[in-house]
Protein backbone atom coordinates (compact mmCIF):
# COMPACT_ATOMS: atom_id res chain seq x y z
CA UNK A 1 0.00 0.00 0.00
CA UNK A 2 1.53 3.35 -1.39
CA UNK A 3 2.03 6.31 1.78
CA UNK A 4 -1.40 8.26 -0.10
CA UNK A 5 -3.52 5.30 0.36
CA UNK A 6 -2.11 4.69 3.85
CA UNK A 7 -3.01 8.01 5.09
CA UNK A 8 -6.12 8.34 2.92
CA UNK A 9 -7.82 5.46 3.44
CA UNK A 10 -9.11 5.98 6.56
CA UNK A 11 -11.28 9.00 5.89
CA UNK A 12 -12.27 7.28 2.89
CA UNK A 13 -16.13 7.59 2.03
CA UNK A 14 -17.44 5.79 -0.58
CA UNK A 15 -19.21 7.69 -3.02
CA UNK A 16 -22.36 6.91 -4.85
CA UNK A 17 -21.05 7.44 -8.73
CA UNK A 18 -18.41 4.80 -7.58
CA UNK A 19 -20.98 1.89 -8.52
CA UNK A 20 -21.70 3.86 -12.28
CA UNK A 21 -17.52 4.34 -12.50
CA UNK A 22 -17.11 0.05 -12.56
CA UNK A 23 -20.39 -0.80 -14.62
CA UNK A 24 -18.82 1.27 -17.53
CA UNK A 25 -14.71 0.70 -17.41
CA UNK A 26 -14.61 -2.07 -19.23
CA UNK A 27 -17.00 -0.68 -22.05
CA UNK A 28 -15.09 2.61 -22.96
CA UNK A 29 -11.48 2.72 -23.73
CA UNK A 30 -11.44 6.42 -22.05
CA UNK A 31 -13.55 7.87 -19.19
CA UNK A 32 -13.29 11.39 -17.96
CA UNK A 33 -14.12 12.47 -14.89
CA UNK A 34 -14.67 16.60 -13.75
CA UNK A 35 -15.21 17.88 -11.33
CA UNK A 36 -13.72 21.24 -9.05
CA UNK A 37 -10.56 21.08 -7.13
CA UNK A 38 -11.10 19.08 -3.70
CA UNK A 39 -14.76 17.35 -4.57
CA UNK A 40 -12.59 13.89 -4.24
CA UNK A 41 -11.56 13.26 -7.41
CA UNK A 42 -8.17 11.95 -6.91
CA UNK A 43 -8.76 9.94 -3.63
CA UNK A 44 -11.99 8.32 -5.38
CA UNK A 45 -10.12 7.01 -8.70
CA UNK A 46 -6.85 5.55 -6.17
CA UNK A 47 -9.40 3.91 -3.91
CA UNK A 48 -11.79 2.42 -6.21
CA UNK A 49 -9.06 1.83 -9.29
CA UNK A 50 -6.17 0.74 -7.19
CA UNK A 51 -5.21 -1.37 -10.47
CA UNK A 52 -4.70 1.42 -12.66
CA UNK A 53 -1.27 3.37 -12.74
CA UNK A 54 -2.00 7.12 -11.04
CA UNK A 55 -0.02 10.00 -12.57
CA UNK A 56 -0.89 13.42 -11.06
CA UNK A 57 -0.09 16.49 -13.24
CA UNK A 58 -0.02 18.74 -10.44
CA UNK A 59 3.13 16.78 -9.30
CA UNK A 60 5.99 18.76 -10.73
CA UNK A 61 8.14 16.24 -12.23
CA UNK A 62 5.04 14.28 -13.89
CA UNK A 63 4.38 17.35 -15.29
CA UNK A 64 7.32 18.48 -16.88
CA UNK A 65 7.49 14.38 -18.35
CA UNK A 66 4.12 14.99 -19.85
CA UNK A 67 5.50 17.85 -21.72
CA UNK A 68 8.67 16.85 -22.70
CA UNK A 69 7.89 12.76 -23.37
CA UNK A 70 4.79 11.88 -22.74
CA UNK A 71 4.46 7.96 -24.66
CA UNK A 72 6.62 7.61 -21.05
CA UNK A 73 3.89 8.33 -18.83
CA UNK A 74 1.97 5.23 -19.93
CA UNK A 75 4.77 2.75 -21.24
CA UNK A 76 4.70 0.44 -18.78
CA UNK A 77 1.26 0.08 -18.26
CA UNK A 78 -1.82 -0.69 -19.95
CA UNK A 79 -4.52 1.05 -17.34
CA UNK A 80 -3.10 4.44 -16.48
CA UNK A 81 -4.89 7.95 -14.63
CA UNK A 82 -4.12 11.10 -15.51
CA UNK A 83 -4.78 13.37 -12.73
CA UNK A 84 -5.00 16.87 -13.57
CA UNK A 85 -5.37 16.57 -17.17
CA UNK A 86 -6.03 19.66 -18.18
CA UNK A 87 -2.75 20.82 -17.57
CA UNK A 88 -1.10 19.47 -20.32
CA UNK A 89 -4.32 19.75 -23.19
CA UNK A 90 -2.02 18.74 -25.60
CA UNK A 91 -1.82 14.82 -24.42
CA UNK A 92 -5.76 14.22 -25.08
CA UNK A 93 -4.66 14.33 -28.91
CA UNK A 94 -2.24 11.65 -27.90
CA UNK A 95 -4.20 9.78 -25.64
CA UNK A 96 -6.69 9.37 -28.35
CA UNK A 97 -3.70 8.43 -31.16
CA UNK A 98 -2.88 5.75 -28.97
CA UNK A 99 -6.49 4.31 -27.79
CA UNK A 100 -6.61 3.80 -31.81
CA UNK A 101 -2.91 2.46 -32.30
CA UNK A 102 -3.22 0.28 -29.58
CA UNK A 103 -6.70 -1.19 -30.64
CA UNK A 104 -8.26 -0.01 -27.78
CA UNK A 105 -6.15 -2.20 -25.26
CA UNK A 106 -4.60 0.97 -23.41
CA UNK A 107 -7.98 2.27 -21.08
CA UNK A 108 -7.26 5.19 -19.69
CA UNK A 109 -9.14 7.78 -17.11
CA UNK A 110 -8.75 11.14 -17.44
CA UNK A 111 -9.68 13.56 -14.54
CA UNK A 112 -9.00 17.46 -13.94
CA UNK A 113 -10.79 20.23 -12.20
CA UNK A 114 -12.04 22.23 -15.43
CA UNK A 115 -14.86 20.88 -16.84
CA UNK A 116 -13.52 19.40 -19.98
CA UNK A 117 -17.16 19.12 -21.74
CA UNK A 118 -16.57 22.96 -22.54
CA UNK A 119 -13.29 22.80 -23.69
CA UNK A 120 -13.63 22.49 -27.04
CA UNK A 121 -10.48 20.89 -27.74
CA UNK A 122 -11.18 18.12 -25.32
CA UNK A 123 -14.66 16.96 -27.07
CA UNK A 124 -12.95 16.69 -30.75
CA UNK A 125 -9.93 14.82 -28.90
CA UNK A 126 -12.28 12.08 -27.55
CA UNK A 127 -15.09 12.21 -29.71
CA UNK A 128 -16.35 8.73 -29.60
CA UNK A 129 -13.98 7.49 -27.37
CA UNK A 130 -14.54 8.98 -24.28
CA UNK A 131 -17.81 8.87 -21.36
CA UNK A 132 -18.23 11.57 -19.31
CA UNK A 133 -18.93 12.20 -15.69
CA UNK A 134 -19.34 15.02 -13.14
CA UNK A 135 -18.18 14.55 -9.29
CA UNK A 136 -19.66 16.95 -7.00
CA UNK A 137 -19.34 18.03 -3.77
CA UNK A 138 -20.42 15.18 -1.00
CA UNK A 139 -24.27 14.45 -0.21
CA UNK A 140 -25.17 14.86 2.89
CA UNK A 141 -26.24 10.79 3.05
CA UNK A 142 -22.30 10.04 1.51
CA UNK A 143 -21.06 11.97 4.43
CA UNK A 144 -23.27 10.08 6.91
CA UNK A 145 -23.04 6.91 4.88
CA UNK A 146 -26.53 6.72 4.68
CA UNK A 147 -28.05 5.06 0.85
CA UNK A 148 -31.58 5.68 2.77
CA UNK A 149 -32.15 9.04 1.10
CA UNK A 150 -31.17 8.23 -2.33
CA UNK A 151 -33.69 5.44 -2.09
CA UNK A 152 -36.16 7.60 -1.02
CA UNK A 153 -35.55 9.60 -3.84
CA UNK A 154 -36.17 6.89 -6.27
CA UNK A 155 -38.97 6.01 -4.48
CA UNK A 156 -40.62 8.96 -5.14
CA UNK A 157 -40.88 8.28 -9.16
CA UNK A 158 -43.23 5.46 -8.12
CA UNK A 159 -47.35 6.04 -8.07
CA UNK A 160 -47.13 4.97 -4.10
CA UNK A 161 -43.89 6.50 -2.26
CA UNK A 162 -42.08 3.97 -0.05
CA UNK A 163 -40.31 6.26 2.26
CA UNK A 164 -37.70 4.93 4.88
CA UNK A 165 -37.30 6.59 8.12
CA UNK A 166 -34.43 8.74 8.78
CA UNK A 167 -33.28 9.75 12.02
CA UNK A 168 -32.80 14.28 11.82
CA UNK A 169 -29.29 15.03 11.56
CA UNK A 170 -27.68 16.30 14.38
CA UNK A 171 -25.95 19.48 13.64
CA UNK A 172 -28.38 22.40 12.91
CA UNK A 173 -29.48 23.19 9.24
CA UNK A 174 -27.00 26.49 9.54
CA UNK A 175 -24.34 25.01 10.54
CA UNK A 176 -23.93 22.42 7.84
CA UNK A 177 -24.65 25.10 5.40
CA UNK A 178 -21.75 26.92 6.58
CA UNK A 179 -19.51 23.82 6.63
CA UNK A 180 -20.90 22.84 3.51
CA UNK A 181 -20.37 19.32 1.57
CA UNK A 182 -16.27 18.89 0.65
CA UNK A 183 -14.85 16.21 2.06
CA UNK A 184 -12.03 17.74 3.56
CA UNK A 185 -14.83 19.49 5.71
CA UNK A 186 -17.24 16.25 6.22
CA UNK A 187 -15.09 15.60 9.80
CA UNK A 188 -14.94 19.17 11.17
CA UNK A 189 -16.81 21.12 13.84
CA UNK A 190 -14.76 24.32 14.67
CA UNK A 191 -16.34 26.94 13.24
CA UNK A 192 -12.61 28.62 13.32
CA UNK A 193 -11.23 25.91 10.88
CA UNK A 194 -13.91 25.96 8.79
CA UNK A 195 -13.90 29.90 8.06
CA UNK A 196 -10.04 29.18 7.41
CA UNK A 197 -10.28 26.14 5.01
CA UNK A 198 -12.71 28.54 2.53
CA UNK A 199 -10.94 31.31 3.08
CA UNK A 200 -7.99 29.16 1.43
CA UNK A 201 -10.02 27.63 -0.98
CA UNK A 202 -10.98 30.56 -2.64
CA UNK A 203 -7.84 31.98 -2.58
CA UNK A 204 -6.15 29.60 -4.36
CA UNK A 205 -8.48 28.99 -7.11
CA UNK A 206 -8.36 32.61 -7.96
CA UNK A 207 -4.21 32.92 -7.62
CA UNK A 208 -3.75 29.43 -9.22
CA UNK A 209 -6.58 27.11 -10.66
CA UNK A 210 -8.36 29.86 -12.77
CA UNK A 211 -4.93 30.82 -13.80
CA UNK A 212 -4.04 27.87 -15.21
CA UNK A 213 -7.11 28.08 -18.21
CA UNK A 214 -7.13 31.92 -18.20
CA UNK A 215 -5.78 35.08 -18.47
CA UNK A 216 -7.20 37.30 -15.82
CA UNK A 217 -6.30 41.19 -15.83
CA UNK A 218 -7.76 41.63 -12.37
CA UNK A 219 -8.62 39.01 -10.02
CA UNK A 220 -9.93 42.06 -8.12
CA UNK A 221 -12.78 42.51 -10.30
CA UNK A 222 -13.44 38.39 -10.80
CA UNK A 223 -13.74 38.38 -7.26
CA UNK A 224 -16.62 41.44 -7.69
CA UNK A 225 -18.19 39.19 -9.59
CA UNK A 226 -17.85 36.01 -7.52
CA UNK A 227 -19.48 38.37 -4.76
CA UNK A 228 -22.12 39.61 -6.67
CA UNK A 229 -23.26 36.20 -8.31
CA UNK A 230 -22.74 34.50 -4.21
CA UNK A 231 -25.59 37.30 -2.74
CA UNK A 232 -27.91 36.33 -6.05
CA UNK A 233 -27.63 32.83 -5.79
CA UNK A 234 -30.90 31.07 -7.12
CA UNK A 235 -31.73 34.07 -9.45
CA UNK A 236 -31.94 34.77 -12.93
CA UNK A 237 -28.67 35.61 -13.87
CA UNK A 238 -28.69 39.31 -15.00
CA UNK A 239 -25.70 40.28 -16.63
CA UNK A 240 -26.54 44.00 -16.98
CA UNK A 241 -27.46 43.84 -12.68
CA UNK A 242 -24.60 42.81 -12.04
CA UNK A 243 -22.32 45.01 -14.40
CA UNK A 244 -24.11 47.77 -12.87
CA UNK A 245 -23.32 46.93 -9.18
CA UNK A 246 -19.61 45.90 -9.68
CA UNK A 247 -18.46 48.62 -12.41
CA UNK A 248 -17.15 45.39 -14.56
CA UNK A 249 -18.04 45.43 -18.06
CA UNK A 250 -21.04 43.28 -19.03
CA UNK A 251 -18.62 41.53 -21.84
CA UNK A 252 -16.46 41.05 -18.70
CA UNK A 253 -19.39 39.50 -16.75
CA UNK A 254 -19.78 37.00 -19.46
CA UNK A 255 -16.31 35.76 -19.76
CA UNK A 256 -16.36 35.40 -15.91
CA UNK A 257 -19.99 33.32 -15.48
CA UNK A 258 -17.96 31.26 -18.45
CA UNK A 259 -15.18 30.80 -16.65
CA UNK A 260 -17.18 29.81 -13.12
CA UNK A 261 -18.62 27.55 -15.17
CA UNK A 262 -15.54 25.78 -16.87
CA UNK A 263 -13.99 25.55 -13.33
CA UNK A 264 -16.60 23.79 -12.36
CA UNK A 265 -17.50 26.53 -9.48
CA UNK A 266 -20.65 27.15 -10.71
CA UNK A 267 -23.58 25.86 -12.40
CA UNK A 268 -26.47 27.41 -14.79
CA UNK A 269 -30.07 25.28 -14.75
CA UNK A 270 -32.16 26.23 -17.64
CA UNK A 271 -35.68 26.90 -18.44
CA UNK A 272 -38.47 24.28 -18.01
CA UNK A 273 -41.06 24.71 -21.11
CA UNK A 274 -44.36 23.32 -20.44
CA UNK A 275 -45.51 24.10 -24.49
CA UNK A 276 -44.40 26.43 -26.90
CA UNK A 277 -47.30 28.80 -26.94
CA UNK A 278 -46.58 29.98 -23.44
CA UNK A 279 -43.94 32.57 -22.78
CA UNK A 280 -41.50 31.14 -20.06
CA UNK A 281 -38.29 33.28 -18.63
CA UNK A 282 -35.55 32.47 -20.57
CA UNK A 283 -32.89 33.39 -18.81
CA UNK A 284 -30.72 30.37 -16.68
CA UNK A 285 -30.57 30.56 -12.91
CA UNK A 286 -26.97 30.64 -11.44
CA UNK A 287 -26.02 27.68 -8.39
CA UNK A 288 -22.49 27.14 -6.59
CA UNK A 289 -21.04 24.00 -6.60
CA UNK A 290 -21.12 24.12 -2.75
CA UNK A 291 -23.54 26.01 -0.77
CA UNK A 292 -20.90 26.87 1.30
CA UNK A 293 -19.06 28.88 -1.08
CA UNK A 294 -21.58 31.35 -1.81
CA UNK A 295 -22.19 31.81 2.11
CA UNK A 296 -18.63 32.65 2.25
CA UNK A 297 -18.50 35.01 -0.29
CA UNK A 298 -21.69 36.37 0.60
CA UNK A 299 -19.31 36.79 4.06
CA UNK A 300 -21.80 35.43 6.60
CA UNK A 301 -18.88 33.67 9.06
CA UNK A 302 -21.10 32.40 12.03
CA UNK A 303 -24.39 30.14 12.21
CA UNK A 304 -25.59 32.87 13.74
CA UNK A 305 -25.44 35.50 11.26
CA UNK A 306 -26.40 33.04 8.42
CA UNK A 307 -29.36 31.65 9.81
CA UNK A 308 -30.44 35.79 10.15
CA UNK A 309 -29.61 36.39 6.44
CA UNK A 310 -32.38 37.07 3.84
CA UNK A 311 -30.66 35.03 1.22
CA UNK A 312 -30.58 32.03 3.67
CA UNK A 313 -33.59 30.13 1.67
CA UNK A 314 -31.90 30.96 -1.41
CA UNK A 315 -28.46 28.77 -0.04
CA UNK A 316 -30.89 26.04 1.07
CA UNK A 317 -31.88 25.93 -2.29
CA UNK A 318 -28.56 25.72 -3.46
CA UNK A 319 -28.16 22.84 -1.13
CA UNK A 320 -31.41 21.35 -2.84
CA UNK A 321 -29.58 21.75 -6.24
CA UNK A 322 -26.82 20.65 -4.78
CA UNK A 323 -28.35 16.60 -4.48
CA UNK A 324 -30.55 16.77 -7.42
CA UNK A 325 -27.55 17.64 -9.27
CA UNK A 326 -25.50 14.67 -7.80
CA UNK A 327 -28.43 12.11 -8.58
CA UNK A 328 -29.21 13.36 -12.05
CA UNK A 329 -25.72 11.82 -12.82
CA UNK A 330 -26.60 8.60 -11.30
CA UNK A 331 -29.86 7.77 -13.41
CA UNK A 332 -29.46 5.67 -16.42
CA UNK A 333 -30.15 7.92 -18.88
CA UNK A 334 -29.17 10.89 -16.89
CA UNK A 335 -31.68 12.88 -14.95
CA UNK A 336 -32.34 16.94 -16.51
CA UNK A 337 -32.73 19.72 -13.83
CA UNK A 338 -34.53 22.61 -14.83
CA UNK A 339 -36.24 25.43 -13.21
CA UNK A 340 -39.28 26.47 -13.97
CA UNK A 341 -40.89 30.76 -14.36
CA UNK A 342 -43.57 32.51 -15.79
CA UNK A 343 -43.34 35.94 -17.34
CA UNK A 344 -45.46 37.03 -14.44
CA UNK A 345 -43.48 35.47 -11.95
CA UNK A 346 -45.07 32.57 -10.84
CA UNK A 347 -41.70 29.92 -10.14
CA UNK A 348 -41.18 26.40 -9.20
CA UNK A 349 -37.37 25.59 -7.98
CA UNK A 350 -36.93 22.58 -9.74
CA UNK A 351 -38.20 20.30 -12.30
CA UNK A 352 -36.97 16.90 -12.32
CA UNK A 353 -36.45 15.05 -15.78
CA UNK A 354 -36.01 11.35 -16.10
CA UNK A 355 -37.06 9.84 -19.01
CA UNK A 356 -41.14 10.35 -19.40
CA UNK A 357 -40.97 10.55 -15.34
CA UNK A 358 -41.03 14.52 -14.02
CA UNK A 359 -40.98 15.72 -11.05
CA UNK A 360 -41.64 18.86 -9.31
CA UNK A 361 -39.71 20.78 -6.51
CA UNK A 362 -39.92 23.57 -4.24
CA UNK A 363 -37.63 24.54 -1.41
CA UNK A 364 -38.70 26.14 1.38
CA UNK A 365 -36.84 27.42 4.94
CA UNK A 366 -40.24 26.55 7.24
CA UNK A 367 -40.80 24.57 10.20
CA UNK A 368 -44.43 24.16 9.56
CA UNK A 369 -45.79 24.00 5.39
CA UNK A 370 -48.70 26.09 4.81
CA UNK A 371 -51.15 26.09 1.69
CA UNK A 372 -49.48 29.62 0.17
CA UNK A 373 -46.16 27.47 -0.19
CA UNK A 374 -47.52 25.05 -2.60
CA UNK A 375 -49.56 27.47 -4.47
CA UNK A 376 -46.87 27.81 -7.87
CA UNK A 377 -46.57 23.78 -7.61
CA UNK A 378 -50.47 23.53 -7.95
CA UNK A 379 -50.39 25.90 -10.71
CA UNK A 380 -47.57 24.07 -12.21
CA UNK A 381 -49.37 20.64 -11.69
CA UNK A 382 -52.56 21.54 -13.04
CA UNK A 383 -50.94 23.56 -16.29
CA UNK A 384 -49.00 20.38 -16.81
CA UNK A 385 -50.00 16.66 -16.52
CA UNK A 386 -46.98 15.37 -17.61
CA UNK A 387 -45.04 16.16 -14.41
CA UNK A 388 -46.14 13.59 -11.49
CA UNK A 389 -46.26 14.79 -8.27
CA UNK A 390 -44.73 17.73 -6.61
CA UNK A 391 -42.54 17.80 -3.56
CA UNK A 392 -41.80 20.33 -0.83
CA UNK A 393 -38.17 19.81 0.59
CA UNK A 394 -38.56 21.59 4.29
CA UNK A 395 -36.88 22.21 7.50
CA UNK A 396 -39.31 20.54 9.79
CA UNK A 397 -39.30 16.85 10.35
CA UNK A 398 -42.81 15.54 9.29
CA UNK A 399 -43.89 13.33 6.16
CA UNK A 400 -47.09 15.29 4.88
CA UNK A 401 -48.83 14.90 1.81
CA UNK A 402 -50.15 18.46 1.53
CA UNK A 403 -52.59 17.76 -1.94
CA UNK A 404 -53.07 14.25 -3.10
CA UNK A 405 -50.33 14.93 -5.59
CA UNK A 406 -47.77 17.16 -3.57
CA UNK A 407 -45.85 15.44 -0.78
CA UNK A 408 -43.80 17.87 1.86
CA UNK A 409 -40.76 16.29 3.28
CA UNK A 410 -37.63 16.70 5.02
CA UNK A 411 -34.75 17.71 3.72
CA UNK A 412 -32.65 14.58 5.10
CA UNK A 413 -35.03 12.37 4.06
CA UNK A 414 -33.68 12.87 0.51
CA UNK A 415 -30.38 14.48 0.91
Amino acid sequence: MNEFHSTMEWIYKKRHISKLLHSVINDFPAIVLTGARQVGKSTLLQQEFSDFKYISLDDYLFLEQAKKDPLSLWKDADSIIIDEVQRVPELLSLVKTVIDSSKRKKRFILSGSSNLLLMKNVTESLAGRAIYFELLPMTFGEITENKTPFINFLSLFEDDPQLESISPPQHSLPFLLLRGFMPPLCFTESTTSILLWWESYIKTYLERDLRDIAKIDSLVDYRRVMKALAVRVGNLTNQTEIARDTGVSQPTVYRYLNLLEITNMAIRVPPYFTSKSKRITKTPKLFFVDPALSIHLSEYVSEDLLSKAREFGSYFENMAFLHLKVYSGLLSPKGNLFYYRTTSGQEVDFIFEHGKNTLAFEVKNTDTPYPRDIKNLLNLLESDPNIKRGILIYSGDTIRWLHSKILALPWWFIF
